[in-house]
């Protein structure tokens, strides 16, 4: 019997089949993945397969989002400030033209060297950065413009400053803004995806995984501290909760996942870059026609189905 995660693919398999092509944009190579994606869904990744996805999600040299905007984007403009405290530099916003189109673009940034990851603080926002991507958000809305976020943080910057700034109503708030959206919005997550601050800036209408990224409620550390007092069971502890992307798509929390270089995104940026641009556009598309209240009722039924347990899944 087929899972959800197949139906919903064999469902998005056969939309895409039936679009006419738009400004010339060429479908063959999503459909190729989707056909991809349904026969990963028969093969379950082992320990092994799981745990290189989170060390590959992590690799220091894997491509970060200013690396996708100098790729993906043309004409980028950075914002920068929430128009009320600060500019929190692990939060990257902006505009640009994809494949001709504005759009406006979120994302999180992590650093290079000690002295960028320390401006940035490793790509863990403050509330700052969250205002900042939801004055983004108000720009996208006002003007018609797409959403495009793009994922990789450990999660939200968890200090004392950030609590006394209001880290967990800024995430709220992040997510309700994007919940509210009337234009179409897409999420991808590039490396990790790490609990509420990936979530902030992820409540998508379609939501997209590259092929070695993570999405999770906690760290495996995390996890492996909580459930057997030692963060050095992380492998144990993301086997048994599964991050990966063939998992996150079984779930349902995500769309569909983008390819990448077969050794992992870092070992060809470029190519990496262009896989996540057709995927981006071909995602866009999809969704491009949705009247903005449908769109809307559409996104805000999606996330409420997640997590909601139906008479056979008790016990």
């Amino acid at each position: 019997m087929a899972s959800e995660a197949e139906i919903r693919l064999r469902e998005r398999l056969s939309r895409l089949r039936g679009m006419k092509l738009l400004r010339g944009t060429k479908l063959s190579g999503e459909l190729g993945r989707l056909q991809e994606q349904l026969e990963r869904l028969q093969a379950e990744p082992t320990e092994e397969e799981i745990w290189r996805s989170v060390e590959l999600a992590r690799h220091q040299d894997r491509p970060y989002t200013l690396d996708y905007v100098e790729r993906i984007l043309d004409d980028f403009f950075e914002l920068h400030g929430d128009r009320g405290r600060a500019d929190d530099h692990a939060i990257v916003s902006g505009l640009g033209k994809l494949d001709g189109r504005t759009v406006v673009l979120v994302g999180h940034q992590k650093g290079r060297d000690l002295k960028e990851r320390t401006s940035r603080n490793f790509g863990m926002a403050f509330p700052e950065g969250y205002r900042k991507a939801i004055r983004a958000m108000s720009l996208a809305d006002r003007h018609g413009f797409p959403l495009i976020t793009l994922v990789d943080t450990p999660g939200a910057y968890p200090g004392v400053a950030a609590e006394q700034h209001g880290q967990g109503g800024a995430i709220a708030r992040s997510q309700a803004a994007m919940a509210r959206l009337s234009v179409p919005t897409v999420s991808c997550i590039i490396g990790e995806g790490g609990s509420g601050g990936a979530v902030a800036i992820a409540v998508a209408d379609l939501v997209l995984m590259q092929e070695n990224s993570i999405y999770s409620v906690i760290s495996p550390e995390g996890c492996a501290a909580i459930l057997w007092r030692d963060a050095g069971e992380a492998r144990k502890a993301a086997a048994a909760f599964k991050p990966d992307a063939a998992h996150c798509l079984e779930l349902g929390v995500i769309d569909a996942i983008v390819s990448e270089p077969e050794e992992g995104a870092h070992t060809d940026p470029d190519e990496a870059a262009r896989l996540l641009k057709e995927a981006l556009i071909a995602a866009l598309v999809e969704i491009n026609g949705l009247d903005p209240d449908e769109r809307r009722r559409q996104r805000r039924a999606k996330y409420r189905r997640m997590g909601v347990l139906t008479g056979g899944d008790t016990a």
